[in-house]
C-alpha cells in the first residue's frame, strides 16, 4: 500500500513539475501594453495547481489505505527494490530542501511550491520503508495501510498550506511582518527631512514587492527637494529588496497623521 502510495505521488509530482516550468517560463516575460505590472502572478497559478495535485495525491492514497485496511495483505518487496527507493528518497529530501531555500531567496512561489511537493514525497517514501521494515516484525498487516493513511494525512496538511499561500498571493496579501519590517527601517533610514510616512500599503507578486505611501514633507520644500526625498527612498527600498514596484504620494505637514504612523526622524 505504502509503495503505491509513493508511486502515485511520484507520477503527480512529474505532472507539477512540468506546470512549474510552464509558471516559470511566464513569469519571466517583462511587463507590456497588457500586462503593465508584469506577469509574476503566474507562479501562484502554478502553486494553487501543484496544491490541487497533492490533494488528489492524498485522497488517492487514503483510498488504497482503506481498502488495504479492508483486506490486509503482507507486503512483498525485494531488498533491492527497497534500497533503490531508500537512495531515491534522499535524493529527494535534498533538492526539496534546495528549491525550497532558492524560492524563498528568490521569492518564487513557484519554485517554493515545487519545493514542498517533492518534500510530501519524501514523506510518503519514509512510510514505505518504515512499513516494509515494520510489517515483518510485528507480524501486523494493517499496520502497511496505516502508515500509508498518516503519510496522506501529512500530505493533506502540506496541500491545504500551499493552496493558503497560493490564494493569498493571487488575493494581494499583505507582505510577510519580516518584510514589512524590512520595509519600514529603509523608508525610515531613508527619509531624511520627511515628516512622517503614513498608509503604508503592500502586496508581493512573485519576486516583485508592491510598496505604497503616502509621504509628508514641510510645506516650505519644493518640489524638486521633495522629488529628491522620494527617489532616496526608493533606491533605498530596492537595495533591501531587491524587485520592487514603489509609489510615493508626497504630502504637505499640515496632512500630518501623528497617530499610527511611521513618523521619521
Amino acid at each position: 500500500m505504502a509503495l503505491l502510495s509513493d508511486a502515485l505521488e511520484s507520477i503527480i509530482n512529474v505532472v507539477a513539475a512540468g506546470s512549474a516550468i510552464i509558471a516559470l517560463t511566464i513569469s519571466a516575460r517583462p511587463a507590456d501594453a497588457s500586462h503593465p505590472y508584469g506577469h509574476s502572478k503566474a507562479e501562484y497559478f502554478s502553486a494553487a495547481i501543484e496544491g490541487a495535485l497533492v490533494l488528489v495525491a492524498a485522497v488517492s492514497i487514503f483510498r488504497e489505505a482503506y481498502f488495504g485496511w479492508l483486506d490486509p495483505q503482507a507486503p512483498s518487496a525485494p531488498f533491492e527494490g527497497m534500497a533503490v527507493n531508500g537512495l531515491a528518497t534522499c535524493i529527494n529530501l535534498v533538492w526539496a530542501l534546495f528549491l525550497i531555500r532558492k524560492g524563498r531567496a528568490w521569492r518564487s512561489p513557484a519554485l517554493v511550491a515545487g519545493g514542498q511537493h517533492v518534500m510530501t514525497d519524501v514523506w510518503t517514501s519514509g512510510g514505505v520503508l518504515v512499513g516494509f521494515a515494520l510489517v515483518p516484525l510485528t507480524g501486523w498487516l494493517r499496520l502497511d495501510p496505516a502508515i500509508a493513511a498518516l503519510v496522506a494525512v501529512n500530505i493533506l496538511w502540506t496541500g491545504y498550506a500551499m493552496l493558503r499561500d497560493a490564494a493569498g498571493g493571487l488575493m494581494d496579501k499583505a507582505a510577510e511582518p519580516g518584510l514589512l519590517a524590512q520595509i519600514r527601517t529603509a523608508i525610515a533610514t531613508q527619509a531624511t527631512g520627511a515628516i512622517e510616512a503614513h498608509d503604508v500599503r503592500t502586496r508581493q507578486s512573485g519576486r516583485t514587492t508592491f510598496i505604497e505611501f503616502h509621504l509628508v514633507v514641510p510645506g516650505e520644500l519644493t518640489v524638486r527637494e521633495a522629488h529628491g526625498i522620494a527617489d532616496r527612498i526608493e533606491a533605498g527600498l530596492r537595495e533591501a529588496l531587491g524587485e520592487a514596484v514603489i509609489t510615493i504620494h508626497v504630502e504637505p505637514a499640515e496632512n500630518a497623521k501623528r497617530r499610527g504612523v511611521l513618523v521619521l526622524p
